[in-house]
């Protein structure tokens, strides 16, 4: 439940609470580390994603693009997922943000309070990337949140939706059900979803760290239909429920996630009306 979630989080946002050590991934059951960039650097995924890609996805889409980010962490990979798209170099910041904003805005979002400040500290595009604490599975939360965020672009989906390594956090705290759930509103959403998928092994290191710790076992972990290759069954959900097709899969990274991008085919939510080169 979110007050549940809120306690959980309010437990985590304190160093070495509860006898732990604020470095242990033990203690982070939404996924939420506090260095995860050190373990699984941007770079991994970025040199997997073609130069152009934003152009080929949308040759003349008005802009700017919006962009949403579930599961942000402290906005390492946002930031350096909005310089890839952008063709923007390290380095390059408060100069290029009024050009940046204007081909995409990105939305970045996050369980962990702590993260968000530490993300809205060091982002070089203030501007145009907005960082927000947010439960995303907190319905009400989030539907008066994301309203209001595309309201301001007079928009009601996002162009482009990315989930980096977020679905087991989301299965393992809400089930089959609130993984289909979440599929289903990541689909809704936004026109084109850039999901990395963590593999079944993940789940039993997740718990197994978990239990080391003398934590309690995630509560839907044993119970979970939805298993196996992970990458192929979100694949079958979001093809099969979710009005959306594969386009591509750009390949793996070097600790077995793959890169899958999809586009909704349509009829699952109405949002820009595409341009005769995006039919």
């Amino acid at each position: 439940t979110p007050r549940r979630a809120r306690a959980v989080e309010d437990k985590m946002a304190a160093p070495g609470s509860e006898g732990l050590p604020a470095m242990a991934p033990g203690a982070a059951p939404y996924g939420n580390f506090p260095n995860y960039s050190r373990f699984h650097p941007p770079e991994g995924r970025l040199r997997l994603l073609p130069g152009g890609l934003l152009r080929s996805l949308f040759p003349a889409a008005a802009r700017p693009l919006l962009g949403l980010d579930v599961g942000c962490n402290s906005g390492e990979l946002s930031v350096a997922l909005y310089r890839h798209l952008l063709g923007l170099q390290e380095g390059e910041g408060s100069l290029e943000q009024p050009a940046a904003g204007k081909d995409l805005n990105l939305l970045c979002c996050d369980i962990d309070p702590v993260l968000i400040e530490r993300a809205q500290q060091f982002s070089p595009f203030p501007a145009s990337i907005s960082f927000a604490n947010l439960d995303i599975m907190d319905s009400a939360a989030r539907e008066l949140f994301l309203s209001s965020y595309l309201g301001r672009f007079g928009r009601s989906t996002f162009d482009i939706g990315f989930c980096m390594s977020v679905t087991m956090w989301i299965h393992l705290n809400h089930g089959d059900s609130g993984l289909r759930e979440f599929l289903s509103l990541l689909s809704s959403l936004c026109t084109y979803l850039l999901i990395e998928p963590q593999p079944w092994k993940c789940y039993r290191a997740a718990a197994r760290r978990l239990r080391k710790l003398g934590r309690s076992d995630f509560d839907h972990f044993r119970s979970l239909a939805i298993n196996g290759d992970m990458a192929e069954r979100i694949t079958q959900i979001l093809t099969r429920d979710c009005a959306m097709e594969l386009v591509c899969c750009f390949g793996s990274t070097s600790w077995d996630r793959s890169l899958l991008l999809f586009k909704s085919n349509g009829s699952n939510h109405k949002g820009r009306e595409p341009s005769e080169q995006e039919q």
